[in-house]
């Protein structure tokens, strides 16, 4: 590790990059890159030939697998048709576990199905064990806090927080609205990010994205006790993701337990950690009341929880009894 640039973004381009990463040195690569469909970056030309974007990509996907650790995870983000190129030849050099689907709705495009999904390639570089953790997820409610699902007569069995997660997700949605979003057409959301690591990583591990953009895996990765390396090739990128670094001082924390935030509420923690986290929440007696009853913080309101987050963990607030 004393070889590696920990929590340092490195401008330029990755290809060059990465010539300062030893092999078997890094526990978790997450790569997005540009998707070769004319979007307006500063720094990087959206328009190859297919042919020349192929070769590309399949340039820094090998050495996104040389610096992998040999039990490290590998996700590549990207649309169904540059993934189905990914996977060709990332089966040659790597273990495939999942492609999953987070759900992204976007406008109808005439003569075609209407794309509604991002796809990420989840792959190892070996055949891992213990190394991925199971993610839970709050079960989906309407806006009286009533089960959207009905579970045929088996809520009485219910998980309290929420069911474990497949490989679709309907809960993590683009970043809609341009006040939330950096200058950079395509930026991710935090908790999708979070949500990755949580499964893959554990605390003081490394996690490199070759593409950083305006840091948002850096961001997930601080926030959650990891080291990270990030790439990026324009500078202005480069200083948004520095800024946002620096002045980030929240971990996603409760005890000694990480977990992923959005908009006050818990929308992933680990299934491992659950029976330290429970004491945490409010949980109906009567687990058949789960349909009706959201478990919630034992907190007084929106502003302690937000109290709660935003202190360090050695500084948190107590809860009520």
């Amino acid at each position: 590790m004393n070889n590696l640039p920990i929590n340092q973004i490195l401008q330029g381009d990755c290809l060059e990059l990465f010539q300062s990463i030893p092999n078997n040195s890094i526990d978790c690569v997450f790569a997005d890159p540009p998707f070769n469909l004319k979007k307006k970056y500063n720094s990087h030309k959206d328009k190859l030939l297919e042919s020349e974007y192929i070769l590309w990509c399949e340039k820094w996907i090998d050495e996104c697998v040389r610096v992998l650790k040999d039990n490290g995870f590998i996700f590549l983000h990207n649309i169904p048709k540059w993934l189905t190129f990914y996977a060709s030849f990332l089966n040659s050099r790597a273990v495939f576990r999942h492609w999953i689907s987070w759900e992204a709705m976007t406008a109808p495009m005439g003569k075609t199905l209407q794309p509604a999904h991002y796809g990420i390639l989840f792959y190892s570089k070996g055949e891992v064990k213990d190394r991925f953790k199971e993610i839970r997820y709050p079960h989906k409610r309407d806006r009286k806090g009533v089960l959207v699902k009905d579970y045929g007569g088996k809520k009485g069995i219910l998980h309290p927080f929420g069911p474990l997660c497949s490989d679709v997700w309907t809960d993590i949605h683009r970043i809609r609205h341009a006040k939330n979003r950096d200058n950079h057409p395509c930026q991710l959301p935090l908790h999708l990010l979070e949500r990755i690591i949580l499964m893959s990583s554990e605390e003081g591990d490394t996690i490199l994205d070759p593409f950083l953009g305006t840091g948002t895996t850096a961001l997930a990765a601080k926030r959650l006790g990891r080291n990270f390396i990030g790439f990026e090739k324009d500078s202005e990128y480069c200083q948004i993701a520095t800024t946002k670094i620096e002045n980030e001082f929240f971990m996603s924390k409760i005890g000694e337990n990480w977990v992923s935030f959005y908009l006050n509420e818990i929308v992933s923690l680990r299934e491992r950690d659950w029976n330290n986290l429970k004491d945490y929440f409010e949980i109906p007696k009567d687990i058949r009341e789960i349909d009706i009853h959201k478990i919630k913080f034992k907190t007084i309101g929106k502003t302690e929880v937000t109290k709660y987050r935003t202190n360090l963990f050695d500084e948190r607030l107590p809860l009520e009894a």
